[in-house]
């Protein structure tokens, strides 16, 4: 849609020298998401896959799990005062006989490129039950250097941040750690429902032989968005939550934080990971401390 960039005038300085310069900076815009005409829920997204992050958002919040499930999604027209269309806007219509949400004021839900889902009415609530609990049979293994190698490969890809310094990325990888969907966003839960809402549309749910990493910090919102889309392990480049933390341990999902060079910190399902395969002499090493 050619919107996925913006360009600003920009004031430089530079040791002490100031100059003005157009500057290319991350696109950023409402969508709203439909149901049936109804609506559902409000992100700031980077514009761009919008399908496909409606999609993914009902995966997420377990209103569809497979495509069939989706009837159509489309663009609302007359969106504004004179009718025309702003693209912000998409309304996702179910198939006969899949159940709609209860959507009410209290179910409505606004989500920010920051913190992900927002007003809801407590935690049990976000607790959705998974229609694929985590079972990866026979188990995901990775091993840790596997694990170090993906951020590289994440950022390599990453197209649109080479522009702009400003977005968030979502990576899917095998566990033999090839690269098999990215998405970019402003937001990181955004580019999670990108990945999950194009697996949906492909048939490819549940993503029980898959990794996801994510950039920056590993959230409750994408915990519960590996869960639900059945993916065995989340791995982020920062800090976990201890919600997030708390999710993964009850739900069997291998969580993964602060994943940077050879280093990184394994908050949950450490039995996928083969930790102790470089031990001297073959025998297991022990954690210290």
């Amino acid at each position: 849609m050619g919107r996925v960039t913006e360009r600003r005038r920009v004031v430089r300085v530079r040791d002490g020298a100031v100059s003005t310069r157009p500057d290319t900076l991350v696109a950023e815009e409402p969508l709203e998401i439909r149901l049936g005409g109804k609506p559902l829920a409000i992100t700031m997204r980077t514009p761009g896959d919008d399908f496909a992050l409606a999609a993914g958002f009902l995966v997420s919040e377990g209103v569809v799990s497979r495509a069939d499930d989706v009837a159509n999604i489309v663009y609302c027209a007359g969106a504004t005062d004179d009718g025309s269309n702003t693209y912000n806007v998409v309304d996702v219509q179910l198939a006969p006989g899949v159940p709609l949400p209860d959507i009410t004021l209290e179910r409505n839900v606004y989500t920010t490129s920051s913190c992900g889902l927002c007003g809801k009415a407590g935690l049990d609530a976000v607790r959705t039950t998974t229609r694929w609990p985590i079972a990866d049979t026979p188990p995901v293994r990775v091993t840790p250097g596997l694990l170090a190698a993906l951020p590289d490969q994440l950022r390599a890809e990453q197209r649109v941040f080479d522009r702009t310094g400003g977005l968030h990325a979502a990576g899917l990888f095998s566990p033999e750690g090839e690269l098999l969907d990215l998405r970019e966003d402003v937001g990181r839960h955004n580019a999670v429902d990108k990945l999950i809402g194009r697996a949906l549309q492909s048939g490819r749910l549940p993503l029980s032989r898959s990794i996801l990493l994510v950039s920056g910090r590993a959230s409750f919102e994408l915990a519960q968005k590996a869960v639900m889309a059945g993916i065995p392990v989340l791995a982020a480049v920062s800090a976990p939550s201890s919600l997030a933390v708390d999710l993964a341990a009850e739900t069997g999902l291998t969580l993964v934080g602060f994943l940077r060079g050879g280093s990184m910190n394994v908050y949950a399902g450490e039995q996928r990971l083969d930790l102790y395969a470089g031990a001297p002499d073959g025998g297991p090493a022990r954690p210290t401390g």
